[in-house]
């Protein structure tokens, strides 16, 4: 498929720059990808009424850490944004990271965050355009390290919606999956934002099963698709990890007819990764830049939770790859019709394979 196909008008007072004051309390769209199905007008606790015991919901777990700092170049005072990406060396408390406006950063500047702190990174490499390889230079054990570095930073919410306001501490909060333990993730696994602890006990209750997965959501689903053929595409890498004892769980629960429904493009993504060709999740430790459009056949859920997404974006492409195009461009149109909100703080889509 081409990039235009999945082009649409956006207005923009739908994306949603705060989340729903619940957790749980965002709109949700089912759409029946059999029958063709597309119910509107849902609360997303209704999502209990699609599901019975024994079936499995599939979680990413990865936890957002604060991401963006803003320090000041030496001599100069400029301002500048430093987003962290990930930390290469802990020993040497090497990390890569994004920095803006990147025209003024060279090798060998350094870059203070704090007036009369003693945290002060150096510039060691260009990786590229906009990346460099900063070298903090602060002489404490390392658990101190971080947590002084993470307190400096703020909750890494989409450009979108820093453009239009700051990061508050809330959002730090807000931006955070109930269940996220493994971290690493630079943005977060936005659908999984909506499940509740109140939800979640009354999915335990019915008999509904969680698996764990952890894939670390880096900027790549961010990035602007800049080909219009989508073969040509390439996504960044992102970290994952599926264990024996998530596969055991998901693999009964398929064997045993019931359903399995990925929670995020993310998890989506980890899944496709190691799926077998007998349709079985296999044990995983490793790296995926799997892009998902359509054509695809998926190989192992038969349910997924997504959010309303951005135009021409990787997770629209996702959910309409899952849903079938066609089916899924309608419930856009729908969408927007009807004043869903869109972005990481925005409504649900449900797809079901009924």
């Amino acid at each position: 498929m081409k990039l235009s196909q999945f082009k649409f008008r956006l207005p923009e007072e739908l994306v949603a720059l705060e989340p729903s004051y619940h957790r749980d309390e965002c709109r949700l769209m089912v759409v029946h990808r059999k029958s063709g199905d597309i119910e509107l007008d849902l609360d997303f606790r209704n999502i209990l009424d699609y599901f019975d015991e024994d079936d499995t919901f599939v979680f990413n777990d990865t936890q957002v850490f604060p991401a963006r700092l803003y320090g000041t170049k030496e001599k100069t005072d400029a301002k500048i944004e430093v987003f962290l990406l990930r930390e290469l060396n802990p020993d040497l408390r090497l990390w890569d990271v994004l920095v803006e406006p990147a025209r003024k950063i060279r090798i060998g500047n350094k870059l203070f965050f704090e007036d009369d702190g003693p945290m002060v990174a150096e510039v060691i490499d260009n990786t590229t355009s906009r990346g460099r390889t900063l070298r903090f230079l602060y002489d404490c054990p390392h658990d101190e390290f971080k947590r002084e570095l993470f307190a400096l930073g703020a909750a890494p919410l989409p450009r979108y919606i820093i453009d239009k306001r700051p990061a508050t501490q809330e959002d730090m909060e807000r931006f955070q999956t109930i269940y996220a333990k493994q971290e690493g993730a630079v943005t977060a696994p936005a659908t999984g934002l909506h499940f509740s602890r109140e939800l979640m006990k009354r999915m335990e209750i019915k008999g509904i099963n969680f698996a764990y997965i952890t894939l670390h959501c880096g900027l790549g689903s961010f990035d602007p698709i800049e080909v219009e053929d989508l073969t040509k595409h390439k996504m960044s890498s992102e970290q994952m990890f599926i264990s024996k004892e998530a596969c055991d769980l998901v693999n009964a629960t398929k064997e045993a007819g019931h359903r399995v429904c990925v929670v995020g493009t993310s998890t989506a993504r980890a899944t496709e990764t190691a799926v077998g060709t007998d349709g079985l999740l296999k044990e995983y430790e490793g790296w995926t830049n799997k892009f998902i459009f359509p054509p695809y056949e998926f190989g192992l859920a038969n349910a997924m939770i997504g959010n309303f997404y951005h135009p021409e974006s990787t997770m629209m492409m996702s959910e309409c790859s899952f849903g079938g195009y066609d089916l899924v461009y309608e419930a856009y149109k729908k969408a927007v019709k009807n004043g869903y909100k869109f972005g990481c703080y925005g409504d649900a889509l449900l797809i079901v394979d009924d």
